[in-house]
């Protein structure tokens, strides 16, 4: 029998309940303005603004404005280099884990380092983190998408597997473990500007997940749960969502 790797999470206080309102704000908010009726380009749109988030939580002083126009420093560049391509491997991530994980750090490091470090792990330790959270998103779980998002996101984050843009790649998995498991199908929430707006306690958590232990863990989910309800507030579809 295939253990559940995340079972242990699922009914953690607060975790349910949690994670339940997140998805329901999630649902309402699509459901309200109409998944019908949405464009490619509000999906452009939620990527611009999470990659313009994710550079921001990745040290880039670019303004979103600038990335409209097609400017900003080099990690927003890289950073919105990466969104263009990303849902394309939505497919991908439910198959190959790890190629799509390669494939987007290389895409995000593909101006700045060397071909032979694009998509590769740093050492044998980064590879082996590389393949648990490989292992992680190909297990069965009951846990709700939410929080299988939540926990790879952390994991990457904080392994730092790759020479460069660790949190541009955790950032975008998460992203995509929305699109593919079907929570958000056309990519509307920005669950990395819900980051950014929580900026503070994300960093906070990220760090009490690398070093807390199973409370730790707790802490970070907990704080994914809100982070989720922030990002699908920034949406397109939110007509008072931040420009």
């Amino acid at each position: 029998m295939t253990t559940d790797p995340l079972a242990w999470l699922v009914g953690l206080e607060g975790v349910p309940s949690g994670y339940a309102a997140a998805r329901d704000g999630i649902d309402v908010m699509l459901r309200d303005r109409g998944l019908r009726r949405t464009s490619p380009e509000m999906t452009a749109e939620s990527l611009l603004r999470g990659a313009h988030a994710s550079a921001v939580l990745e040290g880039s002083t670019s303004s979103l404005a600038e990335l409209r126009e097609g400017a900003g420093d080099a990690v927003a560049t890289d950073a919105v280099r990466m969104s263009a391509s990303l849902l394309a491997l939505a497919p991908l991530l439910k198959t190959a884990p790890l190629q799509a994980m390669a494939r987007i750090h290389s895409v995000v490091g593909s101006a700045s380092l060397d071909p032979e470090e694009l998509g590769r792990p740093r050492d044998a330790a980064s590879a082996d983190r590389l393949r648990g959270v490989a292992e992680l998103l190909l297990a069965p779980t009951s846990a709700p998408a939410l929080l299988v998002a939540a926990v790879v996101h952390a994991d990457l984050a904080t392994a730092a597997p790759f020479a460069s843009h660790n949190g541009i790649v955790a950032r975008a998995v998460e992203r995509l473990v929305l699109v593919s498991r079907g929570v958000d199908a056309k990519s509307l929430v920005v669950p990395e500007a819900g980051h950014l707006a929580l900026r503070a306690q994300y960093e906070s958590n990220l760090g009490a997940y690398r070093d807390g232990g199973p409370r730790g863990v707790h802490a970070w989910v907990l704080y994914a749960s809100e982070a989720y309800a922030a990002g699908a507030e920034a949406s397109p579809l939110r007509r008072d969502a931040a420009e």
